[in-house]
């Protein structure tokens, strides 16, 4: 189903129903025996200037959809309709000038920066490959970016590995930031630095965001540090999508079974915060090469009936920009 919000032409990235396989090979001929399917038919909206987060334990499928609707992964199927036009049929010469409107920061920010480049040479690198700036004006640009993220100018000359982590993703940022994109999916850019580290960082996006009137798909599994940064937040497990709601109502009343999980096991950052009753999920996550019929969640969902068993939930709105995948919320017979 499409996921649309009210005001169409303030929509900045729409996702209907995008899937991503990855085939599984076996034998001496590697024929295709099965498929992994990461995404499995997700569909959600990010307004301009905005941050979606996107959200579910590891292994839900979440950061093969950032990767899919960056086109580093071919979608099997479905839409991504980036700014009014459709790129996920385009080939990869027509692609060029969309990698400008759509960057990414990358989880590990040692193994995404080049160990043999400086970060001038690292900075530079996106700005010839579109043509942009030259000589003394470039070397300023460059000089600017630094400044933006917090470095100073003259490590411009210094190698990845004689920067702390922080300051290695500042630089993963700044080389994203580089292009001027409308777009930033963030994929887990924070999990990998200290807690003192990710306030900092997640205060630069921030600000950033701000300056340059950013959009923003944070793609994280610590609710907190997507409460923290995120305007609305969409739930993943098995590749689907459970719930997309505003952060407001989905921190105050979540409405899947899952959410409700993954929300009951937050810490309270405040002592007036409601305490939660803390859902134990039972069993472990299905393989997602075989995941289970009907409602994905319904083998370790505490309120599953038989009908969840056999019938897949439609992903609808139940409430005003609140959309849920979920029989409760459809009327289902026996269902309460």
């Amino acid at each position: 189903m499409s996921v649309t919000l009210d005001k169409k032409n303030e929509v900045l990235l729409e996702v209907k129903g995008l899937k991503k396989y990855f085939p599984i090979k076996k034998g001496f001929f590697q024929r295709t025996i099965g498929n992994v399917k990461a995404v499995d038919g997700i569909s959600f909206a990010i307004k301009k200037g905005e941050t979606f987060g996107l959200v579910g334990e590891s292994g839900c499928g979440k950061s093969s959809a950032g990767r899919t609707i960056m086109r580093l992964y071919e979608p099997t199927d479905g839409q991504i309709i980036f700014d009014g036009t459709d790129i996920s049929t385009l080939r990869e010469s027509e692609l060029l000038k969309f990698r400008r409107d759509i960057q990414m920061v990358f989880q590990d920010p040692y193994s995404s920066l080049n160990p043999r480049k400086t970060v001038g040479a690292i900075l530079k690198e996106p700005l010839s490959v579109h043509g942009l700036y030259k000589g003394l004006e470039r070397q300023e640009y460059i000089e600017q970016l630094m400044e933006k993220v917090g470095l100073n100018p003259s490590y411009a000359n210094r190698y990845p590995h004689e920067f702390s982590g922080g300051q290695r993703q500042r630089i993963g940022i700044a080389r994203a930031l580089a292009l001027n994109p409308k777009l930033i999916i963030g994929d887990e850019p924070v999990s990998a630095l200290d807690v003192s580290v990710q306030s900092q960082v997640l205060n630069l996006m921030k600000d950033l965001q701000q300056e340059f009137r950013l959009t923003y798909l944070f793609i994280a599994h610590d609710l907190g540090v997507v409460k923290h940064i995120s305007d609305r937040i969409g739930v993943m497990y098995l590749g689907n999508m459970m719930e997309v709601s505003s952060k407001k109502d989905l921190y105050a009343d979540p409405l899947h079974p899952y959410s409700q999980a993954l929300l009951s096991a937050v810490p309270r950052s405040h002592p007036s915060e409601k305490k939660r009753e803390r859902i134990i999920l039972k069993g472990d996550i299905p393989n997602p090469s075989n995941p289970p019929s009907g409602c994905v969640f319904h083998t370790r969902c505490p309120k599953a009936i038989d009908h969840c068993k056999v019938v897949v939930p439609e992903f609808r709105e139940v409430f005003k920009d609140r959309f849920v995948a979920c029989h409760l919320y459809n009327g289902e017979p026996g269902i309460k």
